[in-house]
């Protein structure tokens, strides 16, 4: 599909998934009225705050660590306010400009024709979470500063924000992704099929093993809780940029696991089965994703992979969800609390699975992708 083609679902695709956190932001007041909690119990309620809490324009206490007293205090207050409504406006701005560049590339390399219609879905609304991640992320210093005290332990802090985007933009994003691939189908239209490209099995199944083995690399030792305690603990520093181990372990572990010894054999196989299963989806994503290509670009891979993980950490977390007791104790919305977890890594292990798969794909000879590495 042509640029010109691939931007006006990219475009409409942005501009929703915008406008649904902006509203769900929005909506969050709404939580504080009274007679909620005829609607919601209290755990669901506050559940729900916390969910919509990094969209919402209505800042929480701000400035109480300031000066105190008269005309200062107000001041210092309208400063905090004012660098808040900044990183609110940088976090929308910048959800809008990822999710575009992605989607963009998406529907250009896998467009919704040819059988791809399904795989185009998954892999836009793999996305949505990650350009919500990229958003928090990038406007984090100037929500921490808004809080008055942004010069302590400011690692822990960024890490703290980067892990609240929430559920809130998995279900945005699925909604995203279903008008971004009925527009794609609308403007594909007219334009000449983009047949499927033919990869060597054994070539394939190489480089998904490849990628794959990356992604174990943080879901299977990194996350085991020895060592991901070791990677918070481990690393020192001073000043602004002190413990930095919260940080490194929001973009290095994909789950957190222990051995049997707590918990009864079979319980503890049941939990593993969630880490099996995405692993899986991963192989599977990585295995179809050079036919699914157009291009065998280095960002299609790279962007590609990166979806897959994001979809196997969705499926190993609704594994999870299928097996959680709790929602007699904490309510139904506490189910979904720790969907769209772990993107950080994901995107971090992502990326290092696409590329490892594509040098996978290059010794093994299964094409010429040498001139598509532009």
């Amino acid at each position: 599909m042509t640029y010109r083609r691939a931007v006006i679902p990219a475009l409409l695709g942005g501009l929703l998934l915008t406008l649904l956190l902006w509203w769900a932001g929005a909506s969050a007041q709404a939580l504080q009225l009274r007679g909620t909690t005829s609607v919601f119990d209290v755990q669901s309620a506050g559940e729900l705050r916390r969910w919509l809490a990094p969209w919402s324009y209505d800042p929480p206490a701000l400035g109480s660590d300031g000066p105190a007293g008269g005309e200062t205090s107000v001041s210092g207050g309208t400063q905090y306010a004012d660098l808040y409504s900044t990183a609110m406006q940088i976090r929308f701005v910048a959800v809008f400009v990822f999710f575009l560049a992605g989607a963009l590339l998406l529907v250009r390399r896998i467009p919704p024709t040819q059988g791809r219609t399904p795989a185009t879905l998954l892999a836009l609304w793999a996305w949505g979470p990650v350009a919500g991640t990229l958003a928090v992320t990038l406007s984090a210093p100037w929500l921490i500063a808004s809080r008055g005290h942004g010069s302590y332990r400011f690692l822990p802090q960024l890490a703290g924000v980067i892990a609240s985007s929430g559920p809130v933009t998995v279900f945005a994003a699925l909604l995203t992704a279903l008008l971004t691939v009925l527009v794609a189908r609308v403007t594909a239209k007219g334009e000449d099929p983009m047949p499927r490209q033919s990869v060597p099995p054994r070539a394939a199944r190489l480089a998904a093993s490849v990628g794959t083995a990356v992604i174990a690399l943080s879901l299977v030792i990194l996350s085991y809780q020895s060592v991901s305690a070791w990677i918070q603990t481990s690393f020192g520093g001073g000043g602004l940029l002190s413990e930095p181990g919260d940080l490194l372990r929001e973009w290095l572990v994909l789950g957190g696991w222990t051995g049997p010894s707590a918990t009864p054999l079979g319980d503890w196989l049941l939990y593993r089965a969630a880490d099996v299963l995405m692993l899986a989806v991963v192989w599977w994503g990585l295995r179809l994703l050079p036919g699914l290509l157009t291009r065998t670009t280095v960002p299609a891979m790279a962007i590609g992979a990166v979806c897959a993980t994001v979809l196997g950490l969705l499926a190993s977390q609704l594994l999870h969800m299928a097996m959680d007791d709790t929602v007699p104790v904490w309510g139904p919305v506490y189910l979904f609390s720790k969907l769209g977890d772990g993107v950080p890594a994901a995107l971090t292990f992502g990326v290092a699975a696409g590329m490892a798969a594509l040098a996978t794909l290059r010794l093994a000879g299964s094409r010429d992708t040498g001139s598509s590495l532009q």
